[in-house]
């Protein structure tokens, strides 16, 4: 399978030149790519060792509990006949989950031997890490892996030239309607194709809607198979259920009794918070947001839960590709919760990928109807609302007010429509703000890489 360049690849040459580097864990589900990335990485080393502590089980004597990490690279450059050199080696542990020792030996390289390069990695690592508190706070570096973005996925194409209009616009200076088109057409082929590396690398290869489906469920049938290994834990048909429920339930309020009507709430619970350290589904957590941070004032029982990928999610639920790729712009951002969806995993994807994210929104209940904002971000310490809309003409009122009440004065709505900005009149503003004026900044879904610029949020 080729390789396509990822954002991370950056971030790991950035932690390759640092001097002061620390051993580096990189998490994330199971196919993301993680491997790839740091076999890449190896191709800068002089010299690349690569073991695998779940296909090599024997290779896990090397970690005892008194580990000497230095006789430890010695014995281990003589098994697998490759030096280990500070400077000229990268040490690559995979599937490190299979070796609770193995985890702990990670301070001590930094410690004892904080000139080596040192990665590991592993598909279900967050159940390991949970059973080891306070896991050598301030030795080890964490780097968060996703699926491919929707730049990322241009860029595989060899769209870049698109890619660089795309980060050059902005609401002041939209496309021209021409590429403007070209652009909403590739969002909805990544829509369906999603960004687990192996479907994107189906799909340049070969254009092939279907061949996609395949790889989908294949990811789909490893991801259950796994469930199996958590069955001391918890039942993994409850976990099935679940997840089909997620699935169900994207971009809304999760219900626990609609994953499963004969167990508890508790036991749903359970099984959610499996599945978030599985790095299958995220939370999208309720928060009152009068300031950040946002996680200060969240509200744990409304919670909303986001599928890893799109291409996944619609694969699994028998959506036809014809429905995305032949639907109006009303329908395409309003056709069950997958715009939405996409919208949360972009702004997740497009973070700093060595800082675990956190996701919120916020909502109002009262007897005159709900109000919903469906993502809030914080940017330069203001609070920032995020709306999925399908077009200028869609119903805002939610968002107006959640901007009177918090006196917020800029606001990003997310659809199919290019870049621009217009401003709106707050006829009823409270406690007496000065200004009454708020300004929304139209963003398209295939620009959301912008929310993390400072030039979008110059007025701010």
């Amino acid at each position: 399978m080729a390789y396509y360049s990822r954002k991370v690849d950056e971030r790991l040459l950035t932690w390759r030149n640092d001097p002061n580097h620390k051993p580096l864990l990189i998490r994330g589900a199971r196919q993301v790519g993680k491997s790839t990335a740091v076999r890449k990485l190896g191709e800068t080393f002089k010299y690349f060792v690569e073991i695998n502590l779940e296909k090599q089980p024997s290779l896990k004597a090397l970690f005892p509990e008194d580990i000497d990490v230095k006789k430890t690279c010695s014995n281990l450059s003589a098994t697998v006949g490759i030096p280990i050199i500070p400077e000229e080696t990268l040490l690559f542990i995979d599937e490190i989950q299979d070796c609770v020792p193995a985890i702990m030996s990670l301070r001590y390289f930094k410690e004892e031997y904080p000139e080596l390069h040192v990665i590991a990695a592993g598909s279900l690592l967050e159940f390991a890490l949970e059973e080891i508190p306070s896991f050598a706070v301030g030795r080890i570096r964490s780097l968060y892996m996703y699926p491919f973005s929707f730049d990322e996925f241009l860029s595989a194409q060899g769209l870049g030239l698109q890619l660089e209009s795309v980060r050059g616009a902005s609401p002041d200076q939209p496309l021209v309607d021409a590429l403007h088109k070209q652009l909403t057409d590739q969002l909805r082929c990544f829509m369906l194709v999603g960004g687990m590396p192996e479907a994107v690398s189906t799909w340049v290869e070969t254009h092939d809607y279907l061949a996609c489906a395949c790889v989908h469920n294949d990811i789909m049938e490893t991801y259950q198979d796994d469930f199996n290994k958590y069955k001391k834990r918890i039942s993994p048909e409850l976990l099935r259920k679940v997840l089909r429920s997620v699935a169900r339930q994207c971009g809304t309020k999760f219900i626990y009794n609609r994953a499963d009507e004969e167990s508890r709430s508790e036991k749903v619970k359970r099984a959610l918070h499996k599945l978030v350290l599985a790095g299958l589904v995220t939370p999208v957590t309720h928060t009152a947001a009068d300031g950040v941070p946002l996680g200060a004032q969240e509200n744990e029982r409304s919670i909303k839960y986001l599928f890893l990928d799109t291409g996944l999610l619609l694969t699994w639920q028998g959506i036809p590709a014809s429905d995305i790729l032949l639907a109006s712009e009303v329908d395409f951002v309003n056709k069950g919760p997958v715009a939405e969806v996409l919208v949360g995993l972009e702004m997740i994807k497009n973070k700093d990928c060595f800082q675990r994210t956190e996701m919120f929104y916020w909502q109002h209940e009262s007897k005159n109807g709900n109000a919903e904002v469906d993502y809030l971000d914080a940017h330069g310490g203001v609070v920032l609302p995020i709306e999925v809309k399908a077009s200028t003409q869609g119903a805002m009122q939610s968002l107006y007010l959640f901007m009177r009440k918090k006196r917020l004065h800029i606001a990003v709505r997310t659809s199919l429509e290019n870049f621009g900005a217009y401003d709106y009149k707050d006829p009823m503003p409270e406690n007496n703000d000065p200004n009454p004026v708020r300004q929304i900044k139209q963003i398209p879904l295939y620009a959301l890489s912008h929310l993390t610029t400072d030039r979008l949020f110059e007025s701010i």
